[in-house]
């Protein structure tokens, strides 16, 4: 687990990937390896295959957050962005004090066309994030392009 991670961290996701199926069948469908894979399919842009590891990471535990948000990173980068958004949704309630679903509802809305919808998403986020990380980083997402004139001023 740890050389496919150091593979990924220096940019070779096909030494990661070797690395990762190396482990046991066991070890497979283990949380942490699980996200590991999805990373390795996102920095491949292999986005249909991360949206079925997402997947994978719901079945296998449901009540974290990160299966949810990785599904709809998918989602959105397939260019299947109302379904992200509906995704994201159906589980905001649960995951309320996640500032990493707001902030991708926020950009979705915003890619989507609702404005203000994609403004109060954002405000929460930052409410509930580190909002110093957080601004720098939404001004530099072209997503909420849209919206960096009013970032800038907040």
């Amino acid at each position: 687990m740890r050389s496919a991670q150091g593979w990924l961290e220096l940019g070779n996701a096909t030494e990661a990937r070797i690395e990762l199926g190396n482990l046991s069948c066991a070890a497979q469908d283990h949380t942490e390896v699980l996200e590991l894979r999805w990373a390795i399919c996102a920095a491949e842009r292999k986005w249909d295959a991360a949206l079925e590891v997402a997947d994978d990471l719901i079945k296998v535990d449901p009540e974290e957050a990160i299966g949810w948000v990785h599904r709809s990173y998918a989602l959105h980068e397939l260019k299947r962005t109302q379904e992200a958004r509906d995704n994201l949704l159906k589980v905001v309630e649960k995951f309320g004090q996640s500032p990493t679903i707001h902030y991708n509802l926020a950009c979705y809305e915003c890619q989507l066309g609702d404005l203000d919808a994609a403004r109060k998403w954002l405000k929460t986020a930052f409410r509930l994030g580190d909002r110093n990380q957080m601004k720098p980083a939404a001004l530099r997402d072209p997503d909420l392009k849209p919206l960096w004139a009013e970032i800038k001023r907040g």
